[in-house]
């Protein structure tokens, strides 16, 4: 090799962090690391200790508060109370018996138009909702909207909300005991809203709502009934999470097919939007 083809290999070892040549004999790490430390003793430096703060000096660290069926019959008593929307939605913001409120960034309580006769319920704000403080206003929001305007429908002839008002930490599912925290303020929703026509999406907001442990492919497209608690009757209507819908597309003409029956039964019961051609 020539000088010149030497100087560019040793300029590439350079480059690539080779600091030293590869010597004869292996080195010894620990008679190296044996020697240091003889080198410290005769220095005498001290050695490090770590700092250990005594339990009474450090700082105290808030714990959350761990839901518990106290709170659902807190919950109970104060959705009881509310009579008008806005009274429930003051209730609700200054409601601190549920963990998911204190990671949640806004209370999602609901959108559209309170006077129209459907309500579709999902089950829980994902992070545009939580963002945003409304419900689905994300890619499943988009969805729905399309959804709704196959059937003549918008935002100012349906009203929408969830079950659980919390965006749930990392889009997790919500336990089972904040899941009945939640249930009287969603319950009370309904009564007062008192729709025509209640349609529940997806799995989750149709087993609560309808008191059933039947799964969603097996209620959807059937007519039920959500008892409210003072004793009314609503028809209601399982189908598909648009969530859902997003992941199997190929399910869409089965929500196609609710959301037809969704309309036949607005015009049955004289309610708004525009009948479908």
């Amino acid at each position: 090799m020539d000088s010149a083809g030497l100087r560019e290999l040793l300029t590439f070892y350079a480059d690539a962090g080779v600091d030293e040549p590869l010597l004869d004999e292996a080195a010894d790490r620990f008679e190296e690391t044996r020697i240091e430390a003889e080198k410290r003793a005769a220095r005498r430096e001290p050695v490090r200790q770590k700092t250990v703060v005594p339990p009474q000096s450090r700082p105290a660290v808030p714990k959350a508060a761990v839901p518990d069926d106290a709170q659902a019959a807190r919950a109970r008593e104060l959705a009881g109370s509310a009579d008008s929307l806005e009274a429930l939605r003051e209730l609700l913001s200054g409601f601190d018996g549920c963990n998911l409120k204190t990671t949640a960034k806004n209370t999602v309580f609901a959108d559209g138009n309170p006077q129209a006769s459907v309500m579709f319920v999902g089950e829980a704000p994902g992070r545009d909702e939580d963002l945003q403080g409304l419900p689905f206003v994300g890619r499943s929001g988009k969805l729905l909207d399309r959804m709704l305007a196959s059937i003549g429908l918008d935002r100012t002839s349906a009203y929408i909300s969830n079950v659980i008002p919390w965006r749930p930490p990392g889009n997790r599912d919500p336990s089972p005991l904040e899941t009945e925290i939640c249930r009287p303020f969603i319950e009370r929703h309904i009564e007062l809203v008192a729709p025509k026509v209640l349609v529940t999406l997806g799995n989750p907001s149709t087993k609560l709502l309808l008191n059933t442990q039947t799964g969603i492919m097996r209620m959807r497209g059937n007519w039920a009934a959500h008892k409210t608690p003072s004793g009314r009757a609503i028809p209601t209507m399982p189908t598909l999470h648009p969530a859902y819908l997003l992941r199997n597309p190929a399910h869409k003409k089965l929500a196609w097919n609710d959301f037809l029956a969704i309309r036949l039964k607005l015009d049955e019961a004289g309610g708004s939007g525009a009948p479908v051609s």
